[in-house]
């Protein structure tokens, strides 16, 4: 069972992947609606896991991505991103991101996604 930060700039979205993170027995342990957030939340929680929305207002995901991983080189973040993003998604996982869901989300895509990792 994993520790989730859960970082998108739309509730729904933050809901939608909450229940599909709860239902596989996860544990949500705080959300963020910006990449700034998400970096402060890190450092707050160190969580095991981060879901991280790559469009966002204040800070994008790519840059959280980076400000992430300089303050926790073994951070797990995985990225989601609306088709059409494959260069960000790129960016992201060059930055040290080490997976990627796309949008609208789909469970079995996330389980396979949280199997690899952990």
């Amino acid at each position: 069972m994993a520790r989730v930060l859960i970082t998108d700039d739309a509730a729904f979205m933050r809901m939608q992947l909450k229940n599909i993170f709860t239902s596989q027995g996860h544990e949500v342990v705080g959300e963020a609606e910006n990449g700034q957030v998400a970096v402060e939340k890190y450092k707050e929680l160190k969580p095991d896991l981060v879901s991280m929305d790559i469009t966002m207002p204040e800070m994008n995901g790519v840059e959280a991505v980076k400000q992430i991983k300089s303050i926790d080189p073994g951070a797990t973040i995985v990225m989601c991103s609306a088709m059409g993003q494959q260069q960000m998604v790129l960016e992201a996982i060059q930055a040290g991101a080490k997976d990627f869901i796309v949008k609208p989300f789909d469970e079995e895509r996330i389980k396979q996604a949280l199997s690899k990792i952990f």
